[in-house]
Formats: structure tokens, C-alpha cells, sequence
């Protein structure tokens, strides 16, 4: 991929306020919109317009969530900031906003339809944040050309969604894909057997690994909101049927042993050492 030049403004002057995006030789406007600073963007002609929205937060175990939605014209003039703003108002996990829309207006319903549904795919599938969406949105009827010209707004729009702070969109390279020259790691734990590797952004456990069926009373909630989000990957011999992503060793260690777990004592390589001596 060629280099990209963005440019950032910090709308408030303040890198935690509001920030918009853009992208040279692109039409796309991202902005990342503070819950508490909604109220403050009624002067924002771009937000008047349709375009496609992401809300993130936090669920009651800390893990982050998404919710991706889609607003079209309306003929209060108020778009995007309207449908953010009213049926979300109630709805307590989300904390900010970023907003995907046009510097000229040009979406209508077949193109807002078509990248709310292509961006809640993507989401799901790259599985770093938990897609808070009941419904697979309907993706409507795009012709070979408007495809291709959207596809080309959603590249442009994954690198600036990134680069302002959420890869939500970007698939979690596990060891084998990103050449990590990390050391196998193994534990154990009451009968529970795995296998993983560190990664540049958390851990990897990998699939063959076994899981200890028992979760034990005092586990923390993030455990157990684990084992509930990944038993469709563990089987009836509790092997794990795919790749599992955490965000450090401990996390890795205690979804595996059902219990808390210090994961830098926990994880051992071929010699014996403990990931902490690794280190």
C-alpha cells in the first residue's frame, strides 16, 4: 500500500475532544465525536447530511463495543445528528461517536445501506470489539461500478477510523501471519493443556488448545463473559476450534484455567522458563 497524507484537526484543541479526519484526494470526512460534545455540533454542515456511524464504549466486563448505524436526509436539516442523537440518547455503554460521511453530500440510501452493512461484516469479522447490532443490515442493490467506487471509500475510510484510534475493522494478525519470532509458549492447568504466543498487541491461543470446563465461583466477570462469547469455539472434547485473541497472557492463562491466573508464571516455553524470565 502507497503512503497517505491525513490531515487532523483537533476541532477543540484538545487531542480527547473532537476530531476530524481527512484524507488527501479523497471526498470521505471522518469525525470522532466525544459523547458529551454532540450538543456542541449543530454548526457542522457535514453532519446535517446521511453517512454511516459508530458508536463505541464499554460493557459491564470492560470489553469494548460497537454499534454501527446509518442516516440518511431528512428534512429537518439535521441528518446524522438527529439519528445519533435520538434513539441512542437512552442507551448507556456508548461514550463517543465517529461519523463517516462526504465533503459533498453525495451519499444517498442505496450507498449508506450498502457501507452500514459491508462495515458491521467487517467488524464482526475482525472480532476485536463486540458488535452490538441485533440485525445483519440489509445491504440493498448496488451496481458492479457503485461497488466499486464504495469499496474504495471503505479502504480509505479504514485507515482513518485507525488512525484516529479504532481497528475495529483491521483483523488481528496472529503470530503466523505477522512472522512473529516469538517463542511458542505452553501451559497447564487442572487438566487444561495449551499452546500460544505473544503477539505485538496481546496473546494468541491457539486452536487444538483444551480449556478447563470448571469456572471457579470467585472468577472476574471478564472470564466469564469470555467463556460465554467464545463457547461456540469450544467443543464437545473442550478443544478450542480456532485462534483465540486476548489482550495480555493473564487474560489468555485465566480464560483457559476458568480461574484468575498470573499468565507471566502461567505460560512456559520448551525449556521450562516462565514468560516472566523470557522477558
Amino acid at each position: 500500500m502507497s503512503g497517505k497524507v491525513l490531515t487532523m484537526y483537533l476541532m477543540d484543541g484538545d487531542p480527547i475532544g473532537r476530531i476530524k479526519c481527512k484524507i488527501a484526494n479523497w471526498t470521505g470526512i471522518v469525525y470522532k465525536i466525544p459523547r458529551i460534545s454532540i450538543d456542541n455540533c449543530d454548526d457542522i454542515q457535514e453532519l446535517t447530511q446521511s453517512g454511516v456511524y459508530l458508536l463505541f464504549g464499554t460493557d459491564k466486563d470492560e470489553n469494548t463495543v460497537v454499534y454501527i448505524g446509518q442516516a440518511g436526509n431528512r428534512k429537518n436539516g439535521r441528518g446524522l445528528l438527529q439519528r445519533i442523537c435520538e434513539p441512542h440518547n437512552s442507551i448507556d455503554y456508548w461514550s463517543e461517536v465517529i461519523i463517516l460521511t462526504t465533503g459533498d453530500g453525495s451519499f444517498g440510501p442505496t450507498e449508506i445501506s450498502y457501507l452500514e452493512n459491508r462495515l458491521f461484516n467487517m467488524a464482526r469479522k475482525a472480532g476485536r470489539c463486540d458488535v452490538k447490532n441485533s440485525n445483519d443490515p440489509n445491504p440493498g442493490n448496488v451496481t458492479e461500478e457503485k461497488e466499486c467506487e464504495l469499496e474504495e471509500f471503505i479502504n480509505y475510510a479504514r485507515i482513518a477510523v485507525g488512525a484516529i484510534g479504532h481497528r475495529v475493522f483491521e483483523p488481528i494478525a496472529l503470530p503466523a501471519e505477522g512472522g512473529n519470532s516469538e517463542p511458542i509458549l505452553h501451559m497447564k492447568h487442572k487438566g487444561a493443556i495449551a499452546k500460544g504466543q505473544c503477539t505485538s498487541e496481546g496473546f494468541v491461543i491457539f486452536k487444538g488448545s483444551s480449556v478447563n470446563p470448571e469456572i471457579t465461583e470467585k472468577s472476574p466477570s471478564r472470564i466469564k463473559s469470555a467463556r460465554k462469547k467464545y463457547e461456540d469455539m469450544i467443543n464437545e472434547e473442550n478443544k478450542l476450534t480456532a485462534d483465540l485473541f486476548f489482550t495480555s497472557p493473564s487474560a489468555a492463562a485465566g480464560f483457559v484455567g476458568g480461574t484468575s491466573l498470573n499468565g507471566q508464571e502461567k505460560w512456559i516455553d520448551d525449556s521450562g522458563r516462565t514468560l516472566k524470565e523470557i522477558m
